[in-house]
């Protein structure tokens, strides 16, 4: 691997200011702003609008597509489900 060609890969804070979490991880990402972490170290920090923590798929927030509603639809708008031939579908 040449070194001159890959960017610098260290440790990292990233810190979701919706749900008030942060995590330390290894990223290429930089910051000017630094925070000191639990094992006493001082890492750069890269604040988040959102991460697994308050996106809401991950949350259990997400809507649900109403999708009885729109096979409904779709039966009443072309014939409600009979097959190729003319036979009601079973």
């Amino acid at each position: 691997m040449q070194q001159a060609k890959h960017p610098d890969y260290h440790p990292v804070v990233f810190r979701d200011r919706a749900a008030g979490y942060a995590f330390l991880t290894r990223s290429t990402a930089t910051s000017e702003q630094t925070i000191e972490w639990d094992d006493g170290q001082t890492y750069p920090v890269v604040d988040v609008e959102i991460s697994s923590k308050s996106h809401p798929f991950y949350t259990g927030r997400a809507r649900t597509v109403d999708s009885e509603g729109r096979i409904a639809r779709f039966e009443r708008r072309y014939g409600g489900g009979q097959g190729t031939n003319g036979d009601q579908a079973v």
